[in-house]
Order: structure tokens, then sequence, then C-alpha cells
């Protein structure tokens, strides 16, 4: 009887293992999938789907105590971000008219921001600045996305305004 509840016991806690592995196994494979692919608007959607993934590993790693590992992997995501914002630029496509790509970052983009600002504020005080270093270039990165997709118009129909 104790021999079953032992093997039950360890085959518990082999599962409760790799819960996280299997986590960080995806992670990976979708990390691995989002710098392989070469079309701009793919790289964007493949980053869309990461960026949640990412905070939740920093998160994560920030309640282990690690809290430069958190920063790290967020630093990781903003370049990449910043890189896939670039190589969408870079193909001279209108995104008003042809949002794919843009969007689902800029979206996701979003939502990040948002999670980042949420783990920053359960961080010790002297370590905030260094992530809202990162939050502040995500936010800038989301801004010209918004830019891009919602570019200003000038109506040159508007009568003047007389000073």
């Amino acid at each position: 009887m104790t021999r079953r509840l032992t093997i039950r016991i360890a085959l518990l806690a082999a599962l409760a293992l790799s819960a996280p592995l299997a986590a960080q196994d995806r992670l990976a494979a979708d990390l691995a999938k989002y710098q392989h692919e070469v079309d701009p608007v793919h790289k964007a959607r493949e980053l869309a789907k990461l960026g949640d993934e990412q905070v939740e590993l920093a998160r994560k790693q920030s309640k282990a105590g690690d809290s430069e590992a958190s920063l790290h992997t967020l630093e990781q995501y903003r370049d990449e971000v910043s890189e896939t914002v670039a190589a969408l630029k870079g193909t001279g496509v209108n995104a008003e008219r042809k949002p794919a790509g843009f969007k689902e970052l800029q979206i996701s983009l979003r939502e990040t921001v948002r999670h980042i600002d949420d783990l920053i504020l359960t961080l010790n005080v002297d370590q905030r600045p260094f992530f809202r270093v990162v939050r502040n270039d995500l936010s800038t990165k989301h801004n010209e996305l918004i830019d891009a997709l919602f570019p200003l118009r000038t109506d040159h129909n508007a009568p003047k305004s007389d000073p």
C-alpha cells in the first residue's frame, strides 16, 4: 500500500514539474518560429502571440526573486518589437489600407504594456525605473503603430482661422 502511495506521489510530482517545463518548451518553440520567420507580417503575428508568454515568464521570474532575469526577458521582448516594427515599416506598405501585421502587433502591445504596468507595481521601488524604461520603449513602439494605422490628415478644405 505504501509503495503505491509513493509511486502516486512521485508521479504527481513529476506532472507538477513538467507543466512549467512544457510552458517553457512552448515559449522556446514559439520564439524559434518567430526568429525563423522572414515575412514581416507573419513575424508581427508571431510576436503578437509571444508577448503574453514573455511577460508571464518575466512575472514568474520576478516572483521567484530573479529581477535581473525578469528584466532581461522584457528587454529581449522590447528588442524583438523594435526589430519587427522596423521591418513592417520597411515594407513600405500603407498600414491604413493593409493593416495586416500592424494591427495584430498594436493590439498585443497595448495589452502587454498594461501587463507590464501590473508587474511594475509588484516590484520593489528601487527596481521599478529599470522596468519603466522598457515599458516606455514599448509604449513608444505602440504609438508608432497607432500613427501608421491612423495617420493624421490635414483637411485642405477647412476654413483657415485669422489671427
